[in-house]
């Protein structure tokens, strides 16, 4: 009995120590779980912490989106700006200037500049070409007011007409578009710098700055055409003189052997044996003199018309053929450069330019003696009648000088509608390219 006490008393105790155990064990467990999940344990504070948590990260992403919407807009604004003075290749859509006038000559667009000029002084002196729109006071003194807004005005329209100045002087034929962007920027810029103190330059000055630039590129385009078309005006009048010398002296010539012929037939009448024979001789050698006298007036008449009379022309194409390939060939017509434009009017995407039009009593002989110095440099070998050749011009030059000393040649192409087709290309790619600067930004974030 005592044992099964003792036995019962150990189990006991071992029970007891195994509960023990196992409550220190839920114990450390809990303390573990507590340290855990300490910072959760008030679910409702932890869920308010955390939607004001997102409130501020909301508000935050919201103040970014705006900052980042107004940094975007103001980098195309600028992209935009810098194309209006980006000079490195002069990139505007060139080529496709409508022209605003139609004047007959350089003189009347030149007249018309002098009355666009006159219609502003006109605008400055009625104060209608920049205007103060409020009264202002200074330390209570409407007449400081008045020096004050005066200043105001003239600096405003100085800034102004020097910037249209300078656009207007530095136009030219592949930038028009440009300068009329850079005028109307100023415009812009200046009133709007102007709002604080109330002066305006009108639309009405600014629209005759605008005609006066417009004015003066077209009147350098007319003067360049007069200026070429009084050179093409010379040159036919001297070739025109010409004939009419040779054909005087022709004519001149022949009258004289006609009246020694007739003086000596007179004579031949009276005239009797050795005499006679004597003034026949002569009469003979007169007769063929008269004959060779009046053919050669035939031919000063016929000279216009004469098939070896003409041009040999040295013309390049940059944009259809590239660099260094020029073609030579001969026109017989009064007006050679209708040939060229001929060449240049549908099979070839690009207009000609001439380096060399050479005037030659024998055309023909001068456009053989070239090709056959150039035949090893032929494009097309199989078919000579395509007068192509790869060939500097210095050597074309050297070649034709020899042959005609006093030929002129223009060193440079200008290949304007090859050009101009390649800046608008480039300028496509160039506002691609800044479009693909811009998009690479995404409008919103």
């Amino acid at each position: 009995m005592e044992d099964q006490v003792i036995v019962g008393i150990v189990i006991l105790a071992i029970a007891f120590i195994a509960v023990l155990f196992i409550i220190f064990r839920m114990k450390t467990r809990v303390k573990e779980l507590e340290s855990k999940y300490s910072k959760i344990i008030d679910v409702n504070l932890e869920v308010e912490k955390s939607k004001k948590e997102k409130e501020s990260i909301d508000h935050e992403i919201k103040t970014l989106r705006t900052s980042y919407k107004e940094k975007r807009t103001l980098f195309e604004k600028l992209v935009k700006e810098a194309a209006i003075y980006d000079e490195e290749i002069q990139l505007a859509e060139l080529g496709f200037y409508k022209p605003h006038f139609d004047f007959d000559t350089s003189e009347r667009y030149k007249e018309e500049i002098a009355k666009v000029k006159q219609e502003q002084k006109d605008l400055i002196s009625s104060t209608q070409a920049v205007y103060c729109t409020t009264e202002w006071s200074v330390e209570g003194s409407k007449a400081k007011g008045r020096t004050m807004t005066n200043r105001a005005i003239k600096l405003t329209a100085r800034a102004f007409n020097n910037e249209c100045d300078a656009a207007v002087s530095n136009t030219r034929w592949n930038n028009v578009d440009r300068m009329e962007q850079r005028i109307e920027k100023a415009y812009d810029a200046i009133n709007k710098l102007n709002q604080s103190n109330a002066v305006v330059i009108s639309h009405e000055y600014y629209s005759l700055k605008l005609k006066e630039l417009r004015l003066a590129h077209e009147y350098a385009e007319k003067k360049q055409r007069e200026k070429e078309e009084q050179q093409e005006i010379r040159l036919q009048m001297r070739e025109e003189a010409k004939l009419e010398q040779e054909l005087e002296r022709a004519l001149k010539e022949e009258e004289k052997y006609n009246k020694l012929l007739e003086r000596a037939k007179k004579e031949a009448e009276k005239a009797t044996g050795t005499k006679l024979n004597s003034l026949n001789q002569k009469i003979s050698q007169m007769s063929k003199e008269l004959k060779e006298a009046h053919e050669k007036s035939e031919r000063a008449k016929s000279m216009a018309e004469q098939t070896k009379r003409g041009h040999v022309y040295i013309i390049s194409n940059i944009g259809s053929f590239g660099d260094n390939v020029y073609k030579i060939g001969m026109t017989r017509r009064l007006e050679p450069l209708d040939r060229v434009k001929e060449l240049g009017d549908a099979s070839v995407p690009f207009t000609f330019d001439v380096h060399a039009m050479i005037h030659s009593e024998d055309a023909p002989a001068l456009e053989s003696s070239l090709h056959k110095k150039f035949d090893e440099v032929r494009l097309n070998l199989v078919n000579t009648r395509k007068e192509f050749f790869r060939v500097t011009l210095a050597d074309v030059e050297n070649a034709v000088r020899k042959i005609s000393p006093e030929a002129e040649f223009i060193e440079t192409a200008e290949a304007r509608d090859y050009r101009e087709s390649k800046s608008i290309i480039a300028q496509r790619n160039k506002e691609k390219t800044a479009s693909d600067v811009i998009y690479a930004f995404p409008e919103t974030i």
